[in-house]
């Protein structure tokens, strides 16, 4: 089954077109990014720019976390039909990795609602105690989210204030730019 997801993604040709954007994201926030797609109930890593430092977070293409304890889960979660949301939520209990992770499913619904307001998800230390990400979604010519891009940061070295207001504008615009060049090859 793995391998059939694979070849999916590897027709996708995202990373082709993402790698540069995602390169140019990196230089500009010294921080790691990365792009999934959504194989409920988790994340699957399509694209990946780590950042030159001597410690990196060590995941690769293919790599999968929960949906739920990730910015780029909580934004493609958002964009689901209410429908599959809803029989997510009512799924099996949500694992908790940290004290922060946001396990409770009417709170993990609020959540969701105010990702699919503002169009980015933005996840503190809930995964992994001392990571944050930031992420916005990928969409295709259908207005859909085909996958997500994040910035993931060391928080003692990247605060909250400094993730919204320096990174999110150049991760909102780094989606958007890939979004484009996606939709500019005729896929969906």
């Amino acid at each position: 089954m793995l391998s059939l997801g694979f070849g999916y993604l590897s027709s996708l040709d995202l990373w082709d077109i993402a790698q540069p954007f995602m390169e140019e994201l990196v230089e500009q926030t010294h921080e790691s990014c990365s792009a999934a797609t959504l194989d409920l109930p988790e994340i699957v890593y399509v694209a990946r720019v780590p950042t030159r430092r001597i410690m990196t977070i060590a995941l690769g293409i293919g790599s999968r976390l929960p949906a739920h304890a990730t910015s780029m889960g909580r934004v493609l979660l958002a964009d689901l039909p209410d429908d599959a949301l809803e029989a997510y939520l009512a799924g099996p209990p949500f694992v908790t990795f940290t004290e922060r992770t946001v396990v409770d499913p009417c709170e993990l619904r609020t959540s969701l609602r105010q990702v699919r307001d503002q169009g980015w998800s933005i996840v503190d230390q809930e995964l992994e105690m001392g990571l944050r990400s930031i992420s916005a979604p990928i969409r295709g010519a259908d207005g859909r989210a085909l996958a997500a891009l994040n910035v993931a940061a060391a928080a003692p070295r990247v605060g909250l204030d400094d993730l919204r207001n320096r990174i999110l504008p150049r991760v909102l615009e780094t989606a958007e730019q890939i979004s484009v060049a996606f939709r500019r090859t005729g896929r969906h």
